[in-house]
């Protein structure tokens, strides 16, 4: 029998054959599957590089992950991380700074560049990112009644806030008894107890150079921009009355619910809910989207980005850094997901005038906006915000406790959990 192939091309064959059949493993809670589906498909069908995903809750993310390193080995290639654990894993995944390239750099909101690197090294690559705007009642907004009853009380035009004083002005006008039994059954807006995110951006609102802890890690909770913010928070519950009093039984998705059962007028939300109104609610086809508040810094919120890092223990890393180069270079496939999200500035652009993605506008000005910037990038983070940053909120949130003393205590604790 004639031979067709030499040694050379053989092994040139075989080689092709393992690449086209070589497969990378990617950690990854259910949302981020759902953005990350489109990208793959398309990254397999070019590269011939399968992407399997492990599919797993929230913490299971964290606690996976933490479980391989503990091991010294990895079954992932890829993990999709939440920007808060970034510090934590930070010493251990690769150092992904060449993927940030002048373009990639130039398309995304400094805010990602920034909470991206840790140690002096970028650890991963944004895939998506929300931020909180506002939403509002667009048929409750636009009534001329409406208009003119605000306007002759207030002095201004009724409209969509946009800064703090504006923001308690809307929510006590629209705070009403509407069964008429003397209690309070619509609300302006709601007031989250149960998080502390919310508060801390009205911290950056109010012109601090960061939350709870400076650049040099220097723990700031107790400034004055710390100060003012929280007797913000505070105001529509204590002072206003323009809030459900069970301010502390209140998270996300509560506020939600509330918005959606048309009990409240506004919302302070994360951009991807605009997207995700249900059409069976009160609300639905009604709802209207601005930027989160400016304060005397103007605006600025926090930013809830994910990140996809690769393992340092990775099988497959010039696969699985290939991937992630990809998935940012393609990162607009992932808005046809439900989530509906993206991390460049390019593709939330793309989709930014096409009807239903009216919020992308807004959720861009927010996370493009000069104050806008993450959560300290400290290992510490979550017990700091669980030992005092979120007791302070609620200790401010009895309206009995004074805030000055509030977040003076919050410090000592912060400084004790760093030392």
């Amino acid at each position: 029998m004639k031979k067709l192939f030499g040694a050379s091309a053989l092994a040139l064959i075989c080689i092709a054959a393992s690449a086209q059949a070589e497969t990378i493993n990617v950690l990854v809670e259910g949302g981020g599957e759902m953005l990350q589906k489109a990208v793959a498909e398309k990254f397999t069908a070019e590269t011939g590089v399968e992407v399997k995903f492990t599919v797993v809750p929230y913490q299971g993310v964290f606690d996976k992950f933490s479980a391989e390193i503990a091991s010294g080995s990895s079954a992932f290639d890829v993990v999709t991380i939440d920007v808060v654990w970034n510090a934590k894993f930070a010493d251990h995944v690769d150092d992904l700074s060449t993927l940030f390239t002048d373009a990639v750099r130039k398309d995304l909101p400094p805010t990602l560049l920034a909470d991206a690197t840790v140690g002096g090294k970028m650890i991963g690559v944004p895939t998506w990112a929300n931020a909180e705007i506002v939403f509002y009642r667009k048929d409750l907004f636009d009534k001329p009644e409406e208009k003119e009853a605000f306007q002759a009380k207030y002095g201004y035009p009724l409209a969509p806030p946009r800064t703090w004083q504006q923001w308690r002005d809307i929510a006590k006008f629209f705070t009403r008894d509407l069964d008429g039994d003397g209690k309070a059954d619509f609300w302006g807006t709601d007031t989250i107890g149960t998080f502390s995110e919310e508060w801390m951006a009205h911290v950056l609102q109010a012109g601090s150079p960061g939350v709870i802890l400076d650049h040099d890690n220097h723990v700031i909770i107790d400034n004055e921009a710390h100060r003012k913010a929280l007797e913000f928070y505070i105001a529509p519950h204590c002072t206003d009355h323009s809030v459900p009093e069970n301010v502390n039984e209140i998270g996300w998705g509560e506020a939600q619910n509330l918005f959606y059962q048309g009990k409240t007028a506004m919302m302070k939300f994360w951009a991807h809910a605009y997207k995700m109104t249900p059409a069976d609610s009160k609300v639905s086809g009604k709802v209207g989207v601005a930027p989160m508040l400016a304060g005397d810094a103007g605006i600025a919120a926090i930013p809830g980005p994910w990140y996809n890092v690769v393992p340092s223990t990775s099988q497959h890393k010039d696969a699985a850094k290939k991937f992630i180069a990809f998935s940012i270079a393609n990162n607009a496939l992932g808005i046809e997901a439900p989530l509906g999200l993206a991390a460049t500035n390019s593709a939330y652009s793309s989709y930014a005038s096409k009807p239903g993605y009216e919020h992308f506008t807004p959720l861009l000005e927010t996370l493009g906006a000069p104050a806008t910037q993450g959560r300290p990038m400290n290992a510490k983070y979550q017990e700091i915000v669980d030992e005092a940053v979120l007791p302070a909120v609620q200790a401010a949130l009895t309206c009995k406790a004074d805030v000055g003393d509030v977040l003076k205590e919050a410090k000592e604790t912060i400084e004790d959990i760093l030392n």
